[in-house]
Order: C-alpha cells, then structure tokens, then sequence
C-alpha cells in the first residue's frame, strides 16, 4: 500500500458569510426552528441528502451558490437574525442561576455510553441516547455548570434494512469526523488531545473531540488514532459492537479515560452523574486521582468521591446490567489495583451482590451504585421494581425503606415539537412555552387556541407524515430491487383522513410489537372498517443478535404486505431521530405495549405531548403515572400475569375494544363543520395537563435540586479542611463492619394492653449490646404499623428511643409506640447506623432487629 498524507478540507465561506460556521458548529440549531429554516433554505435537495449536516451540506455546496447568497438580502437578515440569536442564548444566565446562588461552584460531568442529539450524529442506538441528548439541551436552557462525557464511534450504531423475506440486514457507515458539528480538541502545542490509558501490557491512546451543544460542551473520546494498533482502533469502532471483551475495553475508555480527559481539559467536576452502568469505572478513576491529588489512603478517597456520584439505571431486569468474568476482570483490572491499594478480591466484591461469591461475575451496576451517593430509577414504577433489583444489597431492611429514588424521564420540547405546532404555541401561549416548559400556568392557556386552528395544525403534520411514508417506503422497495408495480403502489398507501396509529421502538420481544397480531382477522376488520378506517406506521430495529426481536419485524413486514392491509400498514426502515420526528408529530395515537413492568420509562410517547398527539398505552413506565382518562387510553388496569400467553390474549382483547368502542369512533364524532371535538378536547388535556410534567427542563431541574446540589454540597463538605471530616467517617465505617455482628437487641420488656384505642401511646423498654460499636455509631429505633395475616408489619414507621442508662455491658433505651391506626398492630426494637455525615442507610447496609 502507498503511504497516503492525510488532510482535511473545510468549507470556504465567503467572509459575510462566516457566521455560518459558528451556527452549523453549535447544536442549538438542532432544536432552533430559524435557524434550522436558515440551513434548509440554502439548499433543500442537499439539506436532505447530506441527512440534516449543516457543516457536510456548507462543504458540498458549489461556491457560485455561496456567492449569490452573501449577495441575498434576505438570506443575510436571516442569517443575522440566527447568529443575534445565539449570541444572546449563550449569553444568557438560565433558570439555575438565579434559582441556586449558593451553589456557585458546582460542575456536574455527565456521562453516558450514547448520545442522541441529531440524526446526523449517530452516537445513540435508542431511548437511553436520546434522553441524554434531551438531558444536555435542558441543562444548557437552564443554565446547568454542566460537562457531558461520551465516545465518539467510527461507525455509530447500525443502519438497518430489510431483505426481500422482510429479515432485517445491518450496515456499518464510516464517519468522517471532519464533515459533522465536531471539532477536534488541541493541547498547548496546537496538536490533538490525546488520553492514555492501561491496557494488559501496552497504553491504548484516545483522541478527544468537542460538540457544542448550546451553552454545553461535551466531550467525546475516539480510539481510531495512529498511535494505537489495528484492534484497539477499533474500540470505539460501533456502539454496541463486538463481544464482551470489547464492551469493558469501551467502558474502560468511557469511564477512566473520561475522567482522565476532564483533568487533562481543566474541568474539576464536584458531581459525576453515570448515566446507566456503562460508565462505572469512573468511580475508581475518580478515588484514584484524589489520592493522587490529596494523598488520601484508598477508603478515604473512595468516600470523598463517592459523596459526589450520582447513579441513574434504566434497566428493568437484572440481567440487562452489563458483567464481566472473573478472568476479564482480572486482565484488565490486575494492575490497576495496585495504583489504589487494592487486593483484586476486594475490587470484585464491590461489583459483587455477595462480596465473598468466587462465581459470581462483575456487575456494573453494583459498582455504581456502591461507590455513589445517589441512585434513581427513571420513572415512579420503575423506581419500586428497581427496590426490588436492589433489596439484596440491603438485607434486613423493609422495601419502602431501599434507598433509591426515582426521577421521571422527559423530553426536550423544543426539539420534538413541530415548527407549525410551535408556531401556534407561541402565538397563544407565548414563549415561555419553549423557555419554561414546566410551568404548568403557561399550559393552562391552551383552552385559548381555537379547535379549528389546533386540528388544522395536526392535521397539516399527518399529512406531512403520509408523503414522507410514501416516499420512503419507494425508496425501501427500490433499494431491495421491488418491481416497478410495488414502487408505484408505495404512492398510494396510508390516507391523510385516516385515524394513525404510531408504533416505533426498538424491537425487543417484551415490548410485544406484534400484539395487534393475535387475533389478525379482528386486526383486519379495524383497519379497513368503511366508516372508520385505521392505518398504522411502525418503525423500530432488533439489536443485530437478536433473533427474536428481528422475527417480530418480519412478521409485521409480511402483514403489511398483505394486499388487503397494504394501503393501511406501513414499516418505515431505518428508525433514526428524523423518522422519530416524522411520527410523533403526525401520528394522532402512540401505542405502547410492553410486558409490565418491563418498561422503565419509555419517552417515545412524550415526544407526541407537545404536538397534540395521544397515548394508548399499557400503564408500564411513565405512563403508570401520567394516565388519565381525558387524556389517553390505557390497555388494562396495571395488572401483573404470571403466563404471558394468557396476558398476550387478555391485553390483545383489551386493545382491540379500545380501538373498536372508543378510539376510532372518537375520532370519527365530528360535528356540521367536520370538526371532532370529543378528540380535540382530549388533545388539549393532554397537552395542558401533561407536557409541563413530562418534559427534560423540569426532569433537570430536579436532578438539580434531589441530587447534584446536595452531592456537590456533600463533597465539598468532606473535602474542607484537608479532608479532616472524611477520616472519623471511615473509621466509622470500619467499627461497624467489624464489629456489627456483637451488636444485638437482647431483650425488649413492653407495655401490652392487649387493646388500645388510636391515640394511645404505649411504652417499650429495650436493652441492647453493641460490644465494640459505640453508642453514638448507631440509632435505636422503634418500627410499628398494621400486621399482615402473617404478623409482619407492614406500611412501617420508625420512632427515635433514647438511651436511659448503661447496665453492665448493655445500653437501656426507651420510647413510645404511637397508636395511629385501627386494626391488628405490631411493633419491634431495631438497631441501624448513624453518622451526621453519611446518607443512611444508602452507604452502610446495615441492620439488627430484635429476635
């Protein structure tokens, strides 16, 4: 092969032009309706074909088109108005600011495995990428010190299409850095920032990249540089890709290199918020640089670091958290022990539930979570079932009383919302609308906007939503080599009056996408019903080992094809961001179908909110909060099944009805002027009621306030006067793991009437031994409330006894049961730990009950 001298070609812009550069290099134009016009106006042919790139599209476009643009009035205004308009947005201060002056030095570094910001950045492979993205767009209209942290992938997550059988195929596209919003970091000698980090017997190098996304940088790590070899290139090859190998060598560069390019940077973060579990490592990263920094021993390190993280999973079942073997974690993990202090036992008993399982694996997420302050679930029934995951890693204690929260997801509504329903919006609304979309009075005024001029604006996007389905759909059968026939019939599918129905996601078996299937003759006579026809757009990929999921599109493919369903079914490949856009603003119905409760949140259905569109959905996920019968219809009562084919034909009935007896002849009800106003007052209630809950700036917001302002306040707490807090709250620690198994109620002596009216408070003397565990390491407690048929308590409350006097080698406590409640009680004498400056029981599972 002959040596090739590599470079790289820039768009030359003529000089009134300029501004251009700076707009198409600042993602705020994902989510800025003028200035996405601006770049569309150009050229819309090109626009398209260069998948909505601003900087591919401004180095393709001939100079002779550039020239008469910087000589077109118009454009120039345009285009000045934009460029006006950034400088302000990024001049301004955002909501935090104000909100939280006493938090002035928080920096937050958010990390995550994907993010999806635009189609034409294919960094994410579904809804957990997309809620980062939304995430970084809210923290930047907010005002948020905030530093996201990612890789940069070669070949991003797979384009999907499908074979002549329906069978889903994959391709890997190159990237070309130099023709996307990114720009290249440099050091101090103007040459590419590079990380290092130690792999088994050699040092794998990561160049660093930086998208702008608004007022936030984040910052992306890419393996495919000289310097490394041709399989550690590869790294950050896909996202996704490869075996269980290359997933820790990802992990690995995501989270210790990460932190390593944040020192490099100069950014300091207080808080390190780990978007899922892929980005764990981090948290030995972090305790390793502050021993290196502080020359803290290892425990007290770990301590003062972990005050600072913040753990959010999105997994629903256990098995979906990432685990590395014994022997890969040894390969890779080995030496690095040793720059902490570490045995290597001890380092995989932290990912461990049992510390002492030899055969259990590494689990991301145990390391996460114990080397975090915070963990959250993403939505108000995902935070239970992440309770239950979790109460091994708590044993003794109740479930209420797990310490994980939960903080529903959202969507960035600027991003989702049509241009024509945001114009509408403002026009009625005003901008806060955009600007402060919590703001549940701004949502009131939606009762002023005329029905007819709200169905006129749906409308309009359903239509839109039918050309570019047809259009599509030609170029899929085009592509696979379909006949002149079926390309010139692609023009005649879906009706822009019909009823739409939207289902898109990706195609995993429990989300249950061929749930209208079950009974397909019923299916059929609901779509093609003379007076109310209904058609339906799916959309969605299988993960490229995943079977079962890939069988789910083929069977929904040979329906579509069905010649009697064909104008009424359409699969639309490739599912990205711009399809995503396409169907939740033009859709009138988003159905979600997922096995409960395996959905965590499912923000596919929020992105509709904002647009008018409504939700039909099994009450899993955010939608087992959001629900309410003016406002969408839900596909049971929130029952769990034990057999799934029995829940398959109980829920499948349930759909059908719903579609039959209310959905469609909802839709259809319309009065003299063709307007149905039964539909519309939905649509306003849902988009009053719902969108100012359901959106990134409020969810943001609370991450602000639950978490990263107390893990910040909490860190610099124990950072202060050389650490000198963190030292007695190791030792701390350590008496209680050592000595907590001596520790024992030995006796409980209460006040039993036998009965009690409500009101009454009853007496209960406890002794206790604690042996080397002092008195004020731990809390005596009282737990009362009903009785089950079993005698456990359930629904518990907890009351403070104090300590009388020392006996011996025990402590005496006393205190007083408050009856409360009517029906069968009971009460019990509990030990738990305390310290001012630890979060209980979070950090030290630990708990004696009396026997």
């Amino acid at each position: 092969m002959p040596r090739v001298f590599a470079f790289h070609v820039s768009p030359s812009l003529p000089a009134r032009l300029k501004c251009l550069n700076d707009l198409s290099l600042n993602l705020r134009w994902s989510w800025h309706h003028p200035t996405i016009e601006l770049f569309r106006g150009i050229d819309p042919d090109l626009w398209e074909q260069t998948g909505h790139n601003p900087r591919l599209m401004l180095g393709r476009i001939n100079q002779r088109q550039l020239t008469e643009l910087a000589a077109d009035e118009a454009f120039l205004a345009q285009m000045d108005r934009c460029a006006d308009s950034l400088k302000e947005y990024l001049g301004g201060r955002g909501w935090f600011t104000g909100a939280h002056p006493e938090a002035a030095g928080l920096s937050i570094a958010y990390f995550s495995a994907e993010f999806g910001m635009t189609e034409c950045i294919a960094t994410y492979a579904g809804g957990l990428g997309l809620l980062a993205g939304d995430h970084l767009k809210s923290a930047s209209d907010l005002g948020l010190p905030l530093t996201g942290v990612g890789l940069l992938y070669q070949g991003g997550y797979f384009r999907q299409y499908l074979n002549a059988d329906g069978w889903q195929q994959e391709t890997y596209p190159v990237n070309d850095f130099h023709t996307l919003p990114i720009q290249p970091v440099e050091d101090a000698r103007s040459e590419p920032l590079l990380v290092q980090v130690e792999f088994p017997g050699r040092l794998v190098f990561a160049r660093v990249w930086k998208v702008q996304v608004g007022r936030i940088p984040l910052y992306m790590l890419d393996t495919n540089v000289p310097q490394n070899s041709v399989e550690d290139r590869r790294i950050t090859g896909a996202l996704y890709g490869g075996d269980r190998e290359l997933r820790i060598q990802q992990e690995i560069i995501l989270g210790i290199g990460g932190m390593r390019a944040l020192r490099a940077l100069g950014v300091k973060p207080t808080v390190c918020h780990m978007n899922e579990g892929h980005s764990a490592f981090l948290s030995l990263e972090r305790a390793r640089n502050l021993m290196e920094e502080l020359k803290l021993p290892y425990f007290e390190a770990r301590q003062l670091g972990a005050a600072g993280n913040v753990f959010t999973t999105h997994t629903p079942v256990a098995a979906g958290f990432d685990r590395f073997d014994t022997w890969l974690m040894e390969k890779y993990f080995r030496d690095y022990c040793g720059t902490l202090g570490l045995s290597f036992d001890h380092l995989m008993g932290i990912g461990r539930q049992n510390h002492n399982d030899g055969n259990e694996p590494f689990n991301m997420a145990y390391l996460a979570a114990r080397l975090s302050a915070y963990t959250n679930g993403v939505s108000r029934l995902h935070g239970e079932v992440t309770r239950k995951m979790a109460q091994p890693m708590w044993p003794g204690y109740p479930l209420a009383e797990v310490p994980i929260g939960y903080v529903t997801n959202g969507i960035h509504a600027r991003t989702w919302t049509s241009m024509e329903m945001s114009a509408l919006l403002s026009r009625y609304l005003g901008p806060r609308w955009a600007d402060d979309p919590m703001d549940s009075s701004v949502w009131e005024r939606i009762d002023r906007i005329p029905d007819q001029e709200l169905w006129r604006v749906h409308q309009l996007r359903r239509v839109r939503l039918v050309h570019y389905a047809r259009t599509r759909l030609a170029a899929q059968i085009r592509q696979r080599g379909g006949s002149a026939k079926e390309i010139a019939q692609a023009d005649g599918v879906l009706s822009p009056d019909w009823l739409t129905i939207g289902f898109a996601r990706r195609f995993a078996t429990y989300k249950r996408a061929t749930l209208l299937l079950y009974d397909i003759e019923r299916f059929k006579r609901i779509l093609l019903n003379p007076k109310q026809p209904v058609q339906m757009v799916f959309a969605g990929k299988a993960h490229p080992h995943d079977n079962d999921g890939k069988e789910l599109i083929r069977q929904i493919l040979h329906f579509a094809r069905d010649p009697e369903v064909r104008s009424h079914v359409v699969f639309l490949e490739n599912y990205d961001i711009s399809v995503a856009r396409y169907l939740v603003q033009g859709v009138d119905v988003w159905l979600n179908t997922p096995r409960r409760p395996n959905e965590a949140s499912g923000t596919s259905g929020m992105k509709l909110l904002p647009n008018g569109g409504l939700n039909l959905s099994i009450l899993d996920g955010w939608w087992d909060e959001g629900y309410r019968r003016d406002a969408g219809w839900a596909i049971g009562n929130g029952e769990d099944y034990s057999d799934a084919n029995y829940q398959d034909q109980v829920e499948s009935r349930a759909l059908y009805n719903l579609l039959e007896s209310e959905v469609a002849p909802l839709f259809y009800d319309c009065d003299e002027q063709n307007m149905p106003r039964g539909w519309i007052a939905k649509m306003k209630v849902s988009m009053k009621k719902l969108t100012p809950v359901f959106n990134t700036n409020r969810m943001v917001a609370q991450y602000a306030e639950e978490f990263y302002i107390p893990a910040h306040e909490r860190h610099l707490r124990l950072a202060e006067d050389h650490c000198r807090r963190v030292y007695p709250l190791v030792e701390w620690r350590k008496r209680l793991r050592s000595g907590g198994s001596g520790v024992k109620v030995t006796l409980v002596t209460p006040e039993h009437p036998g009965e009690a009216v409500v009101g009454a408070k009853l007496k209960v003397e406890a002794r206790v031994a604690l042996g080397t565990v002092r008195p004020g390491d731990v809390r005596v407690q009282l737990y009362y409330g009903n009785v089950d048929e079993a005698g456990q308590i359930i629904s518990g409350h907890s009351a403070e006894m104090t300590l009388q006097r020392v006996d011996g080698t025990e402590e005496i406590y006393s205190g007083e049961v408050e009856c409360s409640d009517s029906g069968s009680c009971g009460y019990t004498v509990r030990i738990i730990p305390y310290n001012s400056d630890a979060i209980l029981p979070y950090e030290l599972p630990f708990i004696v009950w009396a026997e």
